[in-house]
């Protein structure tokens, strides 16, 4: 267990604190990509993906189960730096009912294009200008449930370090390989150059999708909850699929009909 004189206090006004809050309300640059990963599960998650842990903020007296004071003992030693806090200031930085005196800044992982290396059959979702925080939390669940290979996004209007996409993605954003490029353009020229068959989630003038063809490589493309998919995906000659809607909705949570989608597709090119 850590000696509580092991570890050096600090209070509200301190700059770590502060930054804990900046990133929660996005109100100063992250260039280290870092996000809140806060409470026993999130902890778990950190030390089972190896994800790199920049500060440690522990509170002893809302810690309340004896795994916890186990785990606090082995992020204190990955991390970078290490501090403790009282309950009022831990309440100050939690966005939990029940804290329970685990609260870190971790950083995201970092891919770029030229790393990943795709099969035969890989399947790829872009998001395009998704906004809401959720929703991409449980694209990325989704990609990671059936074995994707990679999340695109363009034209992006959450940013990855929400702790709704977190809390949403189930920690699977630790994981699931996610790249993003600047315009349509680069995103097109990057999934062509490597042979990728693009898919527009669309209703109009689309075929139903269990008609299209998910041979080779395949890239889904959905769009944002209130437009849809950015014009500039368009007139490229890229067939469009549909899920059907049987009642008197005109369409589906973009999460669900990319996760209707993604299974539609691995299921093809697996011969489920």
């Amino acid at each position: 267990m850590i000696e509580p004189q092991a570890i050096p206090a600090i209070g509200v006004q301190h700059p770590a604190v502060r930054q804990v809050q900046h990133i929660q309300n996005n109100t100063a640059p992250n260039r280290y990509k870092l996000f809140v990963a806060e409470g026993l599960w999130a902890h778990n998650m950190l030390l089972e993906s190896g994800a790199p842990i920049d500060t440690f903020f522990w509170c002893p007296e809302a810690i309340y189960a004896d795994e916890a004071h186990k785990r606090a003992e082995e992020i204190a030693e990955r991390a970078e730096r290490s501090f403790r806090i009282s309950l009022r200031t831990l309440e100050k930085i939690s966005e939990r009912d029940k804290p329970d005196g685990l609260l870190s800044l971790a950083a995201l992982p970092r891919w770029e294009p030229r790393d990943l290396r795709f099969g035969r059959t890989a399947l790829v979702l872009v998001a395009d200008g998704l906004e809401i925080p959720g929703n991409l939390g449980t694209l990325i669940r989704s990609l990671d449930a059936c074995g994707a290979d990679c999340l695109v996004l363009t034209n992006r209007k959450t940013r990855l370090t929400h702790p709704k996409v977190i809390r949403a993605s189930q920690g699977t954003i630790l994981t699931v390989p996610t790249l993003e490029f600047e315009t349509v353009g680069e995103a097109v020229a990057w999934l062509e150059s490597r042979r990728f068959t693009v898919l527009l989630a669309d209703t109009d003038e689309a075929i139903n999708y269990r008609q299209a063809d998910y041979a080779g490589r395949t890239a889904l493309v959905v769009g944002s909850e209130r437009y849809g998919i950015a014009k500039d995906w368009y007139g490229r000659g890229y067939q469009r699929v549909a899920v059907p809607m049987l009642g008197s909705g005109d369409s589906l949570n973009v999460s669900v009909s990319a996760s209707v989608l993604l299974y539609e597709a691995q299921a093809r090119k697996s011969g489920w």
